[in-house]
């Protein structure tokens, strides 16, 4: 067994001494330490190549309560740089096998492993944790993880976030021999969507290109993808998340290559392109995962200042690093107070999400509606739809307990750039004629 003392002496130096960038309530002691230990808990977002790094990195840095969620299983394309995993794991689920290495290497350390979706767990599994740490390499996976740490957000009478509702998270992201780090603090700093600019477009091939003219493994990848698939599984929507539809597409692909005499289509270009995932490089990881790992243990004790607050890094031509300090939008639809919307205390829960899906700023679909932590409405499971069904022909008002104003919390579908998205929007409802609303109240209502 390692020698505790030894591992944590770097750790000592931060915790146990005064300093001169440290927080205002940072009090140097073998109380913040054992405190990180015992109260700190932590969500892991992500068990591939950054999140198998950021695990063993925060178990190291004195995070005893952790927990790891990822839905995918391993592969034998991740053992190059997803060094928790070994030949015999291929096929098990990468955030079980992930928690077991690092509890097996490291004493003391409690890894709770949930193998499956991100949206498969309620909203409340995610306000249980006091810092998420994200490890993904998906945009809308991010964009979904920062809308539920947005939704537990509330704001005081003049706009000012409260601070007990602030849920930080730290999120790091690699592309080969660039990678960036980034500190979110929900109503203060820049949120996910308050930057979504930062990440560029998907790269699209002309359909002419891909049905005439094919001339690299990709053509042949997304022929297979965006026209092979609707001919054959017409109205079957494709899921990049499934095993069978992603080796259905690689080897239509690899049929399409060979007609044309292209090489190098493979099942982990396939994936790659399909879901516009770019090879991970361990290094990179490595070092990703160093500053998301310090950036949470100052966030947990303050025991210096955290970035501002994103970090850029890139080792492709030597080594480079920049932090930028980019301002949040006030006006952003997660992280800001929430669209006000002035209604009648008549107007039902059916028209309210008929609403939702006519206005301008929200077009949201197939809605699901919660209040306090009351489900109002939701659409699935199909147990929860028929135990909230009587609730569409009653009074929105009625159900929030005749409040004549509250925030309610909707997840539902939106469409981006002609694509469809899973998202969660915080609403202030405001009902006109109700004692307690003045006219600031519904000031830019719907």
């Amino acid at each position: 067994m390692a020698d505790t003392s030894s591992r944590s002496r770097d750790l000592d130096k931060l915790l146990l001494r005064p300093g001169n960038l440290v927080g205002p309530r940072f009090e140097p002691g073998p109380e913040l330490r054992d405190d990180l230990q015992a109260y700190a808990k932590v969500l892991v977002v992500g068990a591939g190549g950054l999140g198998c790094e950021l695990l063993k990195d925060l178990a190291l840095s004195g995070f005893k309560n952790l927990e790891v969620i990822d839905m995918d299983r391993i592969e034998v394309t991740n053992l190059n740089r997803q060094f928790l995993f070994r030949l015999e794991d291929v096929g098990k689920p990468k955030a079980e096998v992930a928690a077991k290495r690092v509890m097996e290497r490291i004493s003391g350390v409690q890894i709770v492993p949930h193998f499956c979706r991100i949206e498969d767990k309620e909203i409340e599994f995610y306000n249980d944790f006091s810092i998420i740490a994200l490890g993904l390499d998906s945009i809308e996976a991010r964009s979904y993880i920062n809308t539920v740490a947005c939704s537990f957000l509330e704001y005081d009478s003049n706009d000012n976030p409260r601070e007990e509702t602030i849920k930080p998270m730290v999120d790091g992201g690699t592309e080969g021999f660039k990678g960036h780090a980034r500190v979110i603090l929900p109503g203060i700093t820049p949120c996910f969507e308050c930057t979504i600019w930062l990440f560029p477009p998907q790269v699209k091939f002309p359909l002419c290109t891909l049905a005439e003219t094919p001339r690299t493994a990709a053509h042949c990848i997304e022929y297979a993808h965006l026209i092979k698939w609707n001919e054959v599984h017409g109205g079957v929507a494709f899921d990049p998340d499934n095993p069978e539809h992603m080796k259905w597409v690689y080897d239509e692909a690899v049929k399409r290559a060979e007609l044309f005499g292209i090489p190098g289509v493979t099942y982990s270009l396939t994936q790659g392109v399909v879901k516009n995932i770019i090879p991970a490089i361990a290094s990179t990881n490595a070092i990703i995962s160093a500053a998301c790992a310090l950036e949470t243990l100052k966030i947990a004790s303050e025991c210096s200042k955290t970035l501002s607050n994103y970090l850029t890094y890139n080792g492709s031509e030597g080594l480079h690093t920049e932090v930028a300090e980019f301002e949040r939008d006030k006006e952003c639809l997660v992280c800001g107070p929430g669209i006000r919307i002035e209604l009648d205390t008549s107007i039902t829960l059916q028209k309210f999400m008929d609403l939702l899906e006519e206005h301008p700023k929200l077009r949201l679909s197939k809605a699901s509606i919660t209040h306090q932590g009351k489900n109002l409405y939701m659409q699935a499971p199909p147990v929860l739809e028929e135990m909230t069904r009587s609730n569409l022909s009653r009074s929105l008002f009625n159900l929030m307990g005749k409040l004549p104003k509250d925030v309610v919390h909707v997840n539902g579908i939106t469409i981006k750039n002609d694509q469809k998205f899973s998202c969660l929007r915080k609403l202030r409802v405001v009902f006109k004629g109700v004692d307690g609303v003045t006219d600031m109240d519904t000031a830019g209502g719907a």
